[in-house]
């Protein structure tokens, strides 16, 4: 098989599994892929678009929720919009928003630090990331009490600037986005729900960002379509298995683990 079909097969399945931990699927796909050649600007952007796959998996699997807040819609008013089944409307409508704006300055400010980065500082300074990363975890898991229900305004704006910062390689979106709810009050499962529906709209914006700025580089179509399609499929079938396992393991200390080796490993190379 070709070489860069190859590397296409792996780095989407390594999406489809990372993307549903909170360690930054982005930051460790766009570490694999600088490790195999790539320039930190065309690993940060392949890593990017690979989310178009995860995308896919997360609507498909969350399919019964979206038809939900697809059939409030007509029945959204600015009065009540934060009251009973409305409030997850304008959450993710507002979240969305947030996210995306927060998201194309943040993008626009990593081309112009990657670009200047060799490959040993990128690897560290993703690495410096995941730690930050896993310290937020800590931080919002220990604190959390839970109990509350709907989010309100100030849920969908924290979350939206968190989610629109984690494009940043090494920022967990699950874990930025998560650990904020949680530190608003919000339950484990409702924290984590929130926090994927709310992905799905700025997976597809950050991956048509990426193509449409950086293009595919040397990736042919057919490796695209082969990443894409291996980020899908193993994104669906791994989504329900390592939600269950993000509930039972501290995935703050894998994070900082991880992050603490990219230092390292990117202090020896600089």
């Amino acid at each position: 098989m070709d070489r860069s079909l190859v590397v296409a097969l792996v780095v989407g399945v390594l999406q489809g599994v990372f993307e549903w931990l909170p360690i930054s699927s982005e930051g460790n796909v766009a570490l694999a892929l600088s490790l195999l050649g790539r320039s930190p600007a065309d690993a940060v952007a392949f890593a990017l678009f690979l989310h178009l796959g995860t995308a896919l998996s997360a609507t498909v699997y969350y399919r019964a929720e979206l038809r939900e807040v697809l059939a409030l819609l007509p029945a959204w008013r600015p009065g009540s919009a934060f009251e009973g089944d409305q409030a997850t409307v304008t959450f993710l409508a507002v979240g969305t928003l947030v996210s995306g704006v927060v998201g194309i300055a943040a993008y626009s400010t990593l081309l112009t630090v990657v670009s200047e980065l060799a490959g040993g500082l990128f690897v560290v300074l993703v690495g410096v990331l995941l730690v930050l990363t896993g310290l937020f975890q800590r931080r919002s898991s220990a604190v959390s009490l839970g109990g509350r229900e709907d989010p309100d305004l100030l849920d969908a704006l924290l979350v939206g600037v968190a989610q629109g910062v984690a494009i940043l390689p090494g920022v967990s979106r699950s874990g930025t986005t998560a650990g904020a709810l949680l530190l608003r009050g919000h339950d484990g499962p409702d924290a984590f729900r929130f926090s994927f529906l709310l992905s799905i709209p700025a997976a597809v914006g950050g991956g048509l960002l990426a193509y449409l700025d950086a293009g595919l580089g040397d990736l042919s179509p057919t490796a695209a379509i082969v990443a894409l399609g291996a980020a899908a499929a193993v994104g669906f079938l791994t989504i329900d298995a390592l939600m269950r396992v993000v509930e039972r393991v501290s995935f703050w200390a894998v994070c900082v683990g991880l992050g603490a080796l990219a230092v390292l490993g990117g202090l020896l190379v600089v």
